[in-house]
């Protein structure tokens, strides 16, 4: 049973470092938006 115990606490600490990176990612990074360009190719706008 302790084995079990430590396994658990082992699951809960890195889904609490997961869930602590993905929180200070959306505190501190920013992301800059900005103009996208996507080019279409003309046989698929017009197929003959």
């Amino acid at each position: 049973m302790p084995s079990l115990i430590r396994f658990l606490v082992f699951c809960a600490v890195i889904a609490g470092l997961v869930y602590g990176a993905m929180f200070a990612l959306t505190i501190y990074v920013d992301p800059k938006p900005r103009e996208i360009t996507i080019r279409v190719p003309t046989e698929k706008v017009n197929p003959n």
